[in-house]
């Protein structure tokens, strides 16, 4: 088959690329997809360490949330509202408990001063006190005693040691009785049995 011969656009574009051959430089095509490469490159570690800032101030805010949740959990060891509440009753009714008992032990004292400062002027009494005039006035009580039984007709008889042994009783009609000490009539049958027989 023979060859067709070639169109003349055909030969016209040979043409024209052989002659822009000359004119065509690869290195400075080379020397720009060099330098889009470079800069791709920057662009991408750039882009990459924005992306592992952003990865580490996520995980900072992340630390940072973490510990603001668990600072805003009540810890175990902190008492509840009501628990609070509780011990804010109990400590209030112990000041009050204390309180009163503060109170009593002031009115105790207040008292035991009081008794103190009785006992300390007994005490001072005493000191000042005369055993022989105290004595005196103890015998002229027991003569002045025995004269006001004797006027109302009891006339008591003593034996050496100063014990009663009877007592002589002189009736309204002049008859005297006697009664001696017995030990198993009470003090009110023995007042009894002297009133009756002195009214006789």
């Amino acid at each position: 088959m023979a060859k067709e011969p070639q169109s003349k656009d055909m030969q016209d574009c040979i043409k024209l690329l052989r002659e822009m051959t000359t004119m065509i430089d690869p290195t400075d095509d080379f020397l720009t997809i060099t330098a889009a490469e470079e800069r791709m490159k920057i662009n991408h570690a750039k882009g990459k360490q924005e992306i592992d800032e952003a990865y580490a101030n996520m995980k900072a805010l992340s630390r940072v949330l973490e510990g603001a949740r668990k600072s805003s959990t009540r810890p175990s060891s902190v008492p509840t509202a009501e628990q609070h509440a509780a011990q804010l009753n109990d400590l209030d009714a112990t000041r009050l408990s204390l309180a009163k008992a503060i109170r009593d032990a002031e009115g105790s004292l207040s008292s035991k001063e009081a008794e103190l400062a009785a006992l300390k002027e007994e005490a001072h009494a005493l000191e000042e006190l005369d055993p022989a005039q105290e004595h005196q006035r103890e015998l002229d009580g027991a003569t002045l005693r025995l004269k006001i039984y004797r006027a109302i007709g009891f006339d008591p008889v003593v034996d050496e040691d100063g014990a009663g042994t009877k007592m002589l009783i002189r009736g309204q009609s002049g008859d005297v009785y006697s009664v001696p000490e017995d030990r198993n009539r009470s003090a009110y049958e023995d007042a009894n049995l002297l009133w009756k027989l002195a009214s006789t």
